[in-house]
Parts: C-alpha cells; sequence; structure tokens
C-alpha cells in the first residue's frame, strides 16, 4: 500500500504539476514494481563492475529508476521533452523528505550534473562519484521501497 502524501508533500508536487514538470497518470503498482526490481538489479550488480565510470553510470540508472518507481507508485510521471531527470529529481525531493531519503533525493541532483558533465563534456568521475552514486542509489531504492510497500 502506497503511504499518501502528506499537506506539504501535496502541495510540492503539486507546484511540479502547475509548472508542468510532471503530470497526474493511473497510479501502476506493476510499472512501480518493474523499476524498484530493476533498480534493485543493478544496485546487485555493482560489486562485480571494475570501471569506475561504468559503475557509476549503472548506479545512476538505479537511482533513476528508483525515482521513476516512486512516481508510478503516486500516479504521475515527467513530461515530454527537456529537464526530465531534473524533474524526476525534483519529485524525489518533494515526496522523500524525511531522513535519510531526503538526503539522498537532494543527492540525485548533484550526480545528474555530474553524469550530464560526463557525458556531455567529457568530464571523468572518480572512485569516491561512484561510490557517492552507489549510496545514493541505494538509499533511494530503500526510502522509496517503503513509501510503495
Amino acid at each position: 500500500m502506497v503511504k499518501p502524501l502528506t499537506a506539504s508533500q501535496q502541495r510540492a508536487v503539486d507546484e511540479l504539476v502547475a509548472a508542468r514538470r510532471i503530470e497526474p497518470v493511473v497510479t501502476d503498482e506493476g510499472k512501480a514494481a518493474a523499476f524498484l526490481a530493476g533498480a534493485a538489479d543493478r544496485l546487485s550488480q555493482l560489486p562485480l563492475l571494475t570501471s569506475v565510470a561504468v559503475r557509476y553510470d549503472i548506479a545512476y540508472d538505479a537511482a533513476h529508476d528508483a525515482g521513476e518507481a516512486l512516481l508510478a507508485g503516486h500516479g504521475y510521471r515527467t513530461t515530454n521533452g527537456p529537464g526530465q531527470h531534473e524533474a524526476l529529481g525534483r519529485f524525489l525531493r518533494a515526496v522523500l523528505d524525511d531522513p535519510p531519503g531526503d538526503r539522498a533525493s537532494r543527492r540525485f541532483d548533484q550526480l545528474r550534473r555530474a553524469r550530464n558533465q560526463g557525458r556531455y563534456e567529457a568530464r571523468p568521475v572518480g572512485a569516491a562519484d561512484a561510490a557517492l552514486a552507489e549510496e545514493v542509489a541505494t538509499v533511494l531504492h530503500s526510502a522509496v521501497t517503503g513509501r510503495l510497500a
């Protein structure tokens, strides 16, 4: 059973809807479960990887999947167009407002920016970046699972 949004969470989500960053859709528990399973699968593979850049990307994808699960579980999706990952991060911050999910949701945007710098500006990520991405993804997966269980 999905934990209902508090009044303050709902206000923050309503602001994202009003800004056309996300839009309401039919709640899809199956989609939420599939995204959580995908995140768990990615997280389980991280110890097997030796490339720092690949570990970072897989951890980021796991964090993103956790966010998609949260959206689907609460009946939202990002709107089409540029900025979908940023909108997902804003949704995470709006809903995960208790520790430790609140800190991890704020860190998601940091990961997103670093990922974009690596992808579009050829800036390398270091081992500490990959470790942070793994930590953030793990905490987000746990926090989202707790909200959707």
